[in-house]
């Protein structure tokens, strides 16, 4: 382990989500051939295993394809907490849609977590799912302030809440909001057992088979090509796929913007008294218990960033290994990673139908944080919505809608100043130093041959130089330090040190300039 960051000086030298070492995940197959289906779903994650899971429990033929490797994206980095209480969200929904919206976002979300409840004891899981109440907490004025403002909006609502001056923790806190009944659990080890009993009800899953960005309409029939040349004919196409593998001409990614945080796993020096915990001001603190090896770990997280935009990204462990530090102390720290996700304009994820034009397409994306129910909910959703059902979400999550308000209007020219900051800054920095000069495991933006290149030098010397420029939409990539990857500013594409996409919304690599010792 590293000792060289921080006065704790416990951090892993690489990251590791402690859900994916510690849960033994079957392996699939590319698509290597043409095939024909009823519904092809995009992403296997918790959105994509639970619709399809869903699904072949209804009868449907259903194929379940990924980019990468199943449970690799968010959800094998979630802190997989199941809750309801999303941070001060509801208090920001009655001012920007209306109280009988903002009450089914929650009715909503309490459905995704009475599934998961239902399924963990239908299939008696072994997942570490545990009852716990959930606390959403301010420790100063301004915080305490912005949370009154949610305890009212929890008392018009009539929200299952309760106002509190303490919580159990030795955080001197102003007042929070808890609320009882809530959950955690290992999620890999949940839908692991959800991607069995797919894969009994006759459902077939393919890794490594990234889509393009395309779905024709062929005689009724969609048509789903893959980067490889092969093609998925399905009648019902589903994007769980965090960025939707296709836009449809619905411009995306000017209404989603991607950010990472961070989490730190340690084994406290003094006991947990229970509970999940999360601070209701802009400096985040995310906090929950899991076993582990036998032994209870606690998971701190927060220090969240627009995704390459962050300082240098090893501080943002540093800051979190120093809380753990300071309220329960801590022996040793396993494990460390960093998640990625999604925001619409208005807060609310789009779930459904892409657009009238596409109505066969469906896609779930921005859960923003939430996405342990929020997917769940989604997987409920496009079930429905398959089948021709009414489903009385449907218009609060439609991702055709774009109220025009002022809060979602700020948002879009926020957003798109950002990009253009970020696209022609990345153009015109001026770099100097060289490729040759790299210290094993190091990465920076470089000169090579006369031309911006991203750079990196393993710890066995190995140098990797890959093009700079983000092949989504032109953006030049930013070296993150702590996850050891490129990352764009602009839409939040991510890559690895050989160029391989690692987050959309890219599909393309990083072409690859040079690879020397």
């Amino acid at each position: 382990m590293s000792t060289s960051h921080s006065p704790y000086s416990d951090l892993p030298q690489f990251p590791e989500s402690m859900w994916r070492d510690t849960a033994k995940l079957p392996t699939f197959p590319a698509l290597d051939q043409d095939i024909q289906t009823e519904v092809a779903v995009i992403g296997a994650g918790i959105t994509g295993i639970t619709t399809a899971y869903l699904l072949a429990r209804e009868g449907f033929k259903v194929v379940l394809a990924d980019m990468n490797q199943v449970l690799e994206g968010t959800t094998g980095y979630t802190t997989a907490k199941v809750t309801t209480q999303h941070g001060l969200v509801y208090d920001k929904l009655i001012k920007h849609f209306s109280e009988k919206e903002a009450r089914l976002y929650y009715e909503s979300n309490q459905e995704g977590l009475a599934l998961i409840r239902e399924l963990v004891g239908k299939h008696n899981m072994d997942c570490q799912f545990k009852e716990q109440d959930a606390y959403l907490y301010a420790d100063n004025e301004k915080d305490l302030k912005e949370l009154r403002k949610e305890w009212k909006a929890y008392e018009k609502l009539k929200l299952p809440g309760q106002w509190v001056e303490s919580i159990p923790l030795p955080i001197p806190v102003l007042g929070a909001i808890v609320v009882k009944n809530q959950a955690q659990f290992h999620p890999l080890e949940y839908l692991k057992a959800l991607l069995e009993d797919f894969i009994a009800h006759g459902g077939t899953v393919y890794e490594h088979t990234t889509l393009e960005d395309q779905a024709d309409d062929h005689n009724g029939k969609l048509a789903l090509k893959t980067l490889e040349g092969h093609t998925i004919t399905c009648d019902y196409a589903v994007s769980g796929s965090h960025f939707p593998f296709f836009d449809g001409g619905e411009l995306f990614f000017t209404k989603l913007h991607a950010e990472r945080s961070y989490v730190v796993a340690g084994i406290p020096e003094t006991s947990y008294s229970g509970g999940m915990y999360l601070s209701s001001g802009s400096n985040v603190r995310s906090i929950r218990s899991a076993e582990w090896d036998g032994q209870t770990v606690i998971l701190y997280g927060g220090e969240g960033h627009k995704t390459g935009q962050g300082i240098c990204t090893i501080k943002h462990y540093e800051n979190l290994e120093q809380f753990g530090g300071e309220l329960l102390g801590l022996k040793s720290i396993p494990y460390r990673w960093s998640a990625q996700d999604l925001f619409t304009l208005d807060g609310v994820p789009y779930i459904g139908p892409l657009s009238d034009k596409h109505p066969n397409v469906f896609v779930a994306t921005g859960f923003g944080k939430w996405g342990m129910t929020n997917g769940t909910l989604a997987a409920l959703m496009i079930r429905d919505q398959i089948q021709n059902k009414e489903n009385r979400y449907t218009n609060v999550y439609t991702p055709s809608r774009f109220k025009l308000n002022p809060n979602s209007l700020k948002t879009l020219v926020v957003q798109g100043a950002d990009t253009a900051q970020e696209l022609i800054s990345g153009k015109i920095d001026i770099l100097h130093r060289k490729a040759e000069e790299l210290k094993p495991d190091e990465g920076a933006l470089v000169r090579y041959d006369g031309k911006k290149a991203a750079a990196y030098r393993n710890s066995d010397g190995e140098l990797y130089i890959v093009d700079a420029t983000c092949t989504h939409m032109g953006c030049e990539v930013e070296w993150n330090e702590g996850e050891r990857s490129w990352d764009c500013p602009c839409h939040g594409s991510r890559f690895n040190v050989q160029g391989a996409v690692l987050e959309g919304p890219a599909i393309e690599p990083l072409p690859n300039v040079k690879k020397f010792s």
